[in-house]
């Protein structure tokens, strides 16, 4: 039987509004940047605020979502938009203290979704996801709404991986019966470290598996080849294999003579004009001769 909780936190009203103005934010910004008219920066940065929880709310069954239900949200969401609207130079100036709010949004949305998910009884597997759909839904229909790809999904930014660990520990607390306003807090804080940790340090997701990547950096580090041969030992092999298969077409090197011809044998197309430069001086000086006679 899955039992229903029911944890606050300490200040959850100022912190969730908080939450949804900074998410409303980036809504507007992304919205400045798509040259969008004001309508377009308030229903954009009401979205972004706001999407995540409606999309937890329609998943759990909390109807009407709390997006389009409590006033003071949607009055919050769209008083960002206007804010972005009439003072969006400013704001890019305040980049780093947006991401700073920004990563405190994401832990204290996920955390808060993922105990709502768990107060509706949907199980733990079911509120680990809407914990993270809480934490990213916003950013993933602004970046949808705008026609660009999802940044969460490809920009390799540790943004939604630190939203699914916090998620797993709520659920994990729960069924340890060790869920409380100081675990929840602790649980808050943890997401926001490692977002922020992240921020600092360029901490990335892993991309795609290249192997000739893996060997190439294998070949850096320990000097030696997939051949056995050291990384020097190949450079000078694939010079000769060149050298050697241009000498066998003829070509010229930057010395005039060919890697395949003997050093003091000069190419045929040198050979062909020095001929023809003979032939020109052999007539020109048969033709004075005659003159002279």
């Amino acid at each position: 039987m899955i039992s229903p909780v029911h944890v606050d936190l300490p200040l959850q009203p100022v912190l969730e509004l908080l939450g949804v103005f900074v998410g409303a934010l980036s809504g507007g910004l992304a919205a400045v940047r798509k040259s969008f008219d004001v309508f377009g920066i308030v229903v954009l940065a009401w979205v972004a605020g706001l999407g995540g929880g409606i999309l937890r709310d329609v998943l759990i069954g909390a109807i009407p979502p709390v997006g389009i239900a409590q006033w003071e949200f949607v009055a919050t969401a769209c008083a960002a938009g206007l804010v972005t609207w009439a003072a969006h130079p400013g704001l890019h100036r305040l980049r780093r203290l947006v991401l700073v709010l920004d990563a405190g949004a994401l832990a204290l949305f996920t955390v808060v979704g993922t105990i709502k998910a768990l107060e509706y009884g949907v199980g733990a597997t079911a509120a680990v996801f809407a914990g993270i759909v809480t934490g990213v839904g916003g950013g993933v229909l602004r970046d949808l709404l705008t026609g660009e790809v999802p940044a969460v999904l490809h920009q390799r930014q540790l943004y939604a991986i630190p939203s699914l660990l916090g998620a797993l520990v709520v659920v994990v607390l729960w069924r340890e019966e060790a869920l409380s306003e100081g675990t929840v807090v602790a649980a808050v804080v943890a997401v926001l470290g490692i977002r922020l940790v992240a921020l600092r340090f360029g901490w990335q997701a892993p991309g795609p598996w290249d192997r000739s990547a893996a060997r190439a950096r294998l070949g850096r580090v320990g000097g030696v080849g997939r051949t056995g041969r050291s990384a020097r030992e190949e450079r000078v092999e694939r010079a000769h294999r060149v050298g050697r298969r241009r000498g066998g077409l003829g070509g010229t090197g930057r010395g005039g003579t060919g890697p395949g011809l003997p050093p003091e044998q000069p190419a045929p197309l040198l050979r062909w004009v020095a001929r023809v430069r003979r032939s020109r001086a052999a007539g020109r000086g048969g033709a004075g001769g005659s003159d002279a006679g």
